[in-house]
């Protein structure tokens, strides 16, 4: 199972210098919760990058425009950020902007992922 993670900003280093100092001047109005529990203002969150190192899961990170570049036919159907899994009919809503939205910290998002690759599995 590919999973895709797909955060609620744009690429490039003039981008993430706002993102983090949004992240600093009002965090409550930062609007990718997927940036902000897998990311501190400057640096990945060291569980997550722990997780992302040690799992045998097939998993690819975009920002906007680069989903929007790799995936052109998929522009503009979902509400950002999200996670989707690549499936042999096309990409799929795995964790929803909704559900990602209520998690507080990367402990929560890695339990989330970990329980929904288990049901995925025990679904096969």
């Amino acid at each position: 199972m590919k999973l895709i993670f797909i955060y609620n900003a744009n690429s490039g280093k003039r981008n993430a210098y706002l993102d983090s100092l949004h992240k600093v001047i009002s965090p409550k109005t930062y609007p990718c919760s997927l940036c902000d529990i897998t990311y501190g203002v400057f640096k990945i969150r060291p569980e997550w990058k722990a997780f992302r190192e040690s799992s045998n899961l097939d998993m690819q990170f975009y920002h906007i425009d680069e989903f929007n570049d790799a995936y052109p036919d998929s522009k503009d159907i979902f509400q950002y950020p999200i996670v989707l899994k690549e499936e042999a009919t096309g990409l799929a809503e795995f964790i929803s902007k909704k559900e990602l939205d209520a998690l507080k910290d990367d402990r929560e998002l890695i339990d989330l992922i970990q329980d929904k690759v288990n049901q995925s599995q025990a679904a096969h």
